[in-house]
């Protein structure tokens, strides 16, 4: 497991035309080809701005670094109930509810997916390691639905291959923020991460990956719209990211919606509806759903009726 630790150095007289890489690497302790990665990944502001390896300090620069620190794994197999859609030999089809998490990460060492799994399965897939055993793609905490799990390591490379090329199809259906005039639309914006707040994501042109969602409008209730959204790339946070980006935030969205929320829910109005993907051994397509969650069902229902 890890946990993050936060620099913040002011850079001084005697230190200044230092490389930055090798600066880090003094004031924290850890190798030069580390501080370049951690450079590489945008987790290193100089001034609150994203800088390369062969930056050069100067005199009174703040230097903000993130640095992850490992900790010893321990996963424990826990009895907490799984909504199981669908099981075999090669993989498990879990109906996510809203607030887990997907695996252990810092703050959440317990109460994970993961840890549910462990219990319930007899044996997932390796390739992830002891953190995150059997996981081929995560949900966020507060988006709720269906995901795949491994079984074996066959299934999580085919399962996998199908999901970085595409062949798996994920939707996913968000109340947002605003009346969305378009019947459907292509957002193609980049994602990285964000240039000033590091836990969050943003669209950014520097230190991004490319990011495409696909939306279609389902039905418009003037202040608010249900969209489907389809995602043609997986970055984190993607499809929250995006429907801010065009002014139209998920409902429930704490890190890129407003700050005055108008429904009760714990987290984001985001649930994974539909995987299709060919089953890793057989081949056959198959197409697995879960139904919206009560507090999302909730939300529509006063929407309908117009409160």
């Amino acid at each position: 497991m890890s946990t993050e630790k936060q620099y913040c150095l002011q850079v001084a007289e005697a230190e200044e035309n230092q490389r930055v890489d090798i600066y880090l690497a003094q004031h924290m302790g850890i190798s030069r080809s580390h501080a370049q990665k951690i450079i590489a990944a945008g987790q290193v502001l100089v001034n609150k701005k994203i800088i390369k390896a062969n930056y050069k300090v100067a005199c009174n620069d703040n230097v903000e670094a993130l640095l992850a620190e490992a900790q010893p794994a321990e996963i424990r197999p826990e009895s907490i109930p799984l909504d199981v859609v669908y099981e075999d030999d090669h993989m498990i089809i879990i109906n996510k509810p809203r607030g887990m998490v997907v695996h252990p990460a810092a703050g959440n060492y317990s109460g994970t997916l993961v840890n549910a799994l462990l219990e319930h399965c007899q044996d997932l897939s390796g390739i992830n390691g002891v953190i995150r055993p059997g996981i081929v793609h995560r949900l966020d905490k507060d988006t709720s639905g269906v995901m795949v799990v491994a079984k074996n390591d066959q299934s999580h490379l085919n399962l996998a291959l199908q999901i970085k090329e595409r062949h798996a199809s994920r939707k996913y259906i968000a109340i947002v923020h605003g009346n969305i005039k378009e019947e459907q639309g292509v957002i193609n914006a980049p994602i990285g991460r964000h240039p000033v707040d590091r836990k969050k994501m943003a669209v950014v042109f520097s230190n991004s990956k490319t990011a495409i969602t696909h939306f279609r409008t389902i039905e418009r209730f003037g202040n608010y719209t249900v969209v489907e959204c389809k995602l043609q790339t997986g970055r984190t946070h993607q499809i929250r990211v995006h429907m801010a980006h065009i002014g139209h935030p998920v409902v429930g969205d704490p890190k890129y919606g407003p700050e005055k929320q108008h429904f009760t829910i714990a987290g984001q109005a985001l649930h994974s509806a539909q995987l299709s993907l060919a089953h890793p051994v057989t081949g056959e397509t198959m197409c697995f759903s879960a139904p919206l969650p009560a507090d999302m069902e909730m939300i529509l229902a006063n929407l309908r009726k117009g409160k």
